[in-house]
């Protein structure tokens, strides 16, 4: 059965309904042609970057609480879908925790699950479906058909409400809706069977006189019989292989003494079965299993008997949720993101206000939902107060909860707020005892604080203590680190007449943003120039501060007219002094425009490649020296070349080539054929090209330092 056919076939099931009604029945239809246990519609609501969850079906509304608004920015399989316009499919509790651990930690349960997108004329939302971990681990294309068919209906929903000028907005609270829509009203022998039909095995009942009164479809499969069949029967008159008086013994043991009794039996011709009698005055239950078949796993988690617990598994899943994504923030302003993107639409919020205590003041980091102006008036307002709910939240460490204006005046009449939110949730931020901040929450309308909300609230406020102050931490060390790397590489290259240089430092994107390499060029005179680059050991404080005493001894030496190897010797004497511990490498580069010689010595540093007038690139065959601050008494091998119009020289740090289970030689045969193949007219653009084509991924292991020379003749040509 093609898409097409399945699409007609749940649209002639949906009929003509419109509004809520269509949207139930095109999702309960779904949820029974794919088997699933439980199947949701997620919709964009008046806030396009949240979305709403609109209709469950196959479960309770409250089991969805931490899940009702999701920011469309959150790393969850429903914002996926519909923000990359794919279907995403997760096939085990295991593909969860690697893909989506937010979600993972938030639905601890064994499922597969399918997020497909909603997509009309503009995006809608998100079709959320779970299965049993015990289905197959991919969805068949009948399921993928019903899937597709059941969104592109949603879609057409949305589309002609939006059309019509009424547009389908998601209501407050999810609607329950039921999974079978076509059984009858539920009475007590209903819900009897259904509890029968539940139960692993069969189920089966029998009157005092013996005849069975009751059989499940799990019973009548096992006794290998139709159900209609065996009903007001003897069992052991209509089937042959419990006509055995032992069988009937055991039946009438239990009625007379009314204690449970067990016997086994073969089914012809070799199926075993376990008979469990359970009597009273009134008839004997009897459960059918399969002889030895172990009771059925059940992998949910639970308490033990007898213990208790402190909070509704509802707001536990959902702190946890939250949780995860707090000790994901680095730095402040991601603290202030997150709140803002996630914390505040799953609390319904449309107001924030994150502060910060400094010197005795309130200082706001980031806010949401307020005007600039606004903000300012309230920014560094004196601590010493508790006239004001905030100042009574951190004085006395408890937070305050407003339902309405009235409330608030009430309570605090003079500290009244001047803004337009009509609910309020002050949560003082505290760390060991002492108060780092506040979090206030509020509303464009009254709004009712539960039990759970303020039971979550108040957990959470001591989630985002903790996170805001390990963020200040880091955007402090951060300052002060790049506040070092700032002042130790050159803040701008010389101008050297006819001379075109180029240069860019990349930190590695992991850890503090700063490192060891470095570059320099130093004027000599008017007729010769030196070109450095070293690469110190690690990317750290420690590798900065050494990388500045390098560049500082380097440039020392070469400016007093030494020659490379003497350059090399006296900085690596320098470093043998100091001792610090870390290894250097580095590259002396003399150019002498009068003599049109090039010059070079390293220190355990990769070569330069050299690009030649015809396009010919290749690195330069030297002999290095060994690495700087090791030995007292090393020596630097000179190398030397001719400059000649056209030439082009690129320096660089092992950052660029290197590549764990990659062939350094690979790598700068790479390196050297993208070099041969730029447009050198414009040297920065040139270097920008070659870290996009070299180092594409946005995280990189270690720093990259390059440095581009090039100089120009009489007539225009260029050389080196």
């Amino acid at each position: 059965m093609g898409a097409a056919t399945l699409e007609v076939s749940v649209t002639s099931t949906v009929g003509p309904a419109r509004g809520a009604g269509a949207v139930d029945t095109a999702l309960t239809e779904t949820v029974r042609r794919t088997g699933a246990s439980v199947g949701g519609v997620y919709l964009l609501g008046p806030d396009p970057q949240v979305l709403c969850l609109d209709a469950l079906c196959g479960a309770p509304a409250e089991f969805a609480a931490p899940w009702t608004r999701v920011p469309l920015a959150s790393p969850a399989p429903v914002a996926d879908a519909v923000r990359e316009d794919r279907l995403v499919w997760v096939a085990s509790q295991q593909e969860m925790a690697r893909s989506y651990p937010r979600t993972a930690m938030a639905l601890p349960y064994p499922l597969a699950l399918a997020a497909a997108p909603i997509t009309g004329t503009r995006r809608w939302g998100t079709l959320l479906l779970l299965w049993p971990a015990a289905r197959p681990p991919r969805l068949t294309r009948r399921e993928h058909g019903y899937v597709y068919s059941c969104c592109r209906r949603l879609a057409r929903l949305m589309d002609e409400a939006a059309g019509s000028g009424q547009p389908y907005v998601p209501e407050d609270r999810p609607r329950e809706v039921p999974l079978d829509t076509r059984r009858p009203a539920t009475t007590p022998a209903q819900v009897a069977a259904d509890f029968a039909e539940r139960l692993p095995g069969g189920s089966c009942a029998l009157d005092l006189e013996g005849r069975i009164t009751f059989l499940s479809s799990g019973g009548a499969e096992l006794l290998g019989r139709d159900a209609a069949t065996l009903l007001g029967t003897l069992p052991w008159v209509s089937l042959p292989w419990l006509d055995d008086p032992t069988y009937e013994d055991r039946y009438r043991a239990a009625v007379i003494s009314r204690e449970p009794v067990s016997f086994t039996a073969c089914r012809p011709p070799d199926t075993w079965l376990d008979f469990h009698l359970y009597p009273d005055t009134g008839g004997v239950s009897v459960r059918i299993v399969p002889t030895g078949a172990p009771y059925p796993p059940v992998p949910a988690p639970g308490a033990a008997p007898g213990s208790s617990s402190p909070a509704r598994a509802g707001e536990l899943y959902q702190l946890m949720h939250l949780a995860a994504a707090l000790t994901e923030v680095v730095g402040v302003q991601d603290v202030v993101d997150l709140i803002a993107d996630q914390i505040m639409p799953a609390f319904g919020a449309q107001g924030l206000i994150l502060s910060t205590v400094d010197s005795g003041r309130l200082r706001i980091m980031g806010h949401r939902g307020y005007s600039s102006a606004f903000v300012e008036r309230f920014d560094a307002l004196p601590l010493g107060t508790a006239l004001t709910p905030a100042g009574q939240a951190l004085a006395s460490g408890i937070p305050s909860f407003f339902a309405d204006l009235e409330e608030l005046r009430r309570i605090y009449p003079e500290g009244l707020p001047n803004s337009t939110k009509q609910a309020w949730a002050f949560l003082p931020l505290i760390i060991s005892g002492r108060s780092v901040g506040l979090c206030l929450f509020s509303y464009d309308q009254p709004h009712t604080f539960t039990r759970e909300e303020r039971a979550v609230m108040t957990s959470l406020a001591g989630l985002i203590a903790q996170a805001l102050d390990r963020a200040r931490l880091y955007d402090t060390k951060k300052q002060l680190a790049h506040g070092l790397q700032e002042a130790l590489l050159p803040h701008g290259l010389p101008t050297v007449p006819g001379l075109d240089v180029a240069a860019r430092y990349l930190p590695a994107t992991r850890g503090m943003d700063i490192g060891g390499d470095f570059y320099d060029l130093i004027r000599l005179g008017d007729t010769a120039v030196a070109a450095v680059i070293g690469d110190v050991q690690g990317h750290n404080v420690a590798a900065a501060a050494l990388m500045g005493q390098v560049r500082t001894g380097v440039h020392a030496h070469a400016t007093l007219g030494e020659a490379p190897d003497q350059v090399l010797s006296a900085t690596n004497r320098l470093l043998v002094d100091l001792d610090p511990g870390l290894f250097t490498s580095c590259l002396y580069v003399h150019v002498d425009f009068a003599g049109r010689r090039v010059r070079l010595a390293g220190a355990g540093h990769p070569p330069p490649l050299l690009r030649h007038p015809d396009g010919r690139t290749a690195p330069l065959d030297m002999s290095p020296g060994p690495l700087l601050g090791i030995d007292p008494e090393a020596t630097y091998p000179v190398s030397e070349f001719p400059l000649v119009a056209g030439q082009l020289l690129l320096l660089y740090t092992d950052g660029l080539v290197e590549t764990p289970g990659t062939d350094f030689d690979d790598s700068l045969a790479e390196l050297a054929g993208h070099l041969a193949d730029a447009d050198d007219r414009d040297l920065s653009r040139l270097i920008d090209t070659l870290l996009a084509r070299v180092r594409p991924a946005a995280r990189r292991t270690d720093d990259i330092a390059l440095l581009a020379l090039r100089t120009s003749d009489t007539e225009g040509r260029t050389s080196v």
